[in-house]
């Protein structure tokens, strides 16, 4: 039971989410079917906070003395990657977002997809539901490489 609490935990966690969860979950062998939804509701469940009051509360903070350079740092990242994700997909930025929050890559996520579908004004509840999606992919990609799947398949189809 203790796993799976920290699970739930590690994947609230800003940049760590559940590509830190999965792993933990199957180097202590925990069934990966309730750690996976366990890790998924974790990082879910800051999302609509996220996107409803991070960006407000960062605003009001970029000029605090002790807080004001990590804010700062925080609004400048979730800008830079919507502007960013703006600027590559045109009408399809709804898409790119999920992939964004999807492919488990340093500085992507739920947290950051969301901080930059906030300030970019995208649709709440079509930017929870594709994070949703986003996360979900990411839980995929992280258990399948977490257990050793691409390099059972790395093996298998290296040249010899």
């Amino acid at each position: 039971m203790l796993h799976y609490i920290i699970i739930f935990l590690i994947s609230m966690v800003p940049l760590i989410e559940l590509r830190g969860a999965i792993p933990y979950a199957v180097g202590f062998q925990c069934n990966m079917v309730w750690a996976y939804i366990i890790a998924i509701v974790g990082n879910m469940l800051p999302v609509p906070f996220i996107y409803l009051f991070a960006r407000k509360v960062l605003l009001w903070g970029k000029d605090k003395k002790f807080i004001g350079k990590f804010f700062t740092f925080c609004l400048e990242k979730g800008e830079k990657g919507g502007r960013k994700l703006e600027a590559k997909s045109g009408k399809g930025l709804y898409v790119a977002l999920m992939l964004f929050v999807g492919i488990p890559l340093p500085g992507t996520g739920a947290w950051t997809g969301t901080l930059a579908a906030s300030i970019l004004d995208m649709d709440f509840k079509k930017s929870v539901i594709v994070v949703f999606l986003g996360v979900i992919l990411a839980g995929v990609i992280m258990g399948l490489a977490s257990m050793g799947l691409f390099g059972a398949i790395g093996a298998i189809f290296a040249p010899k």
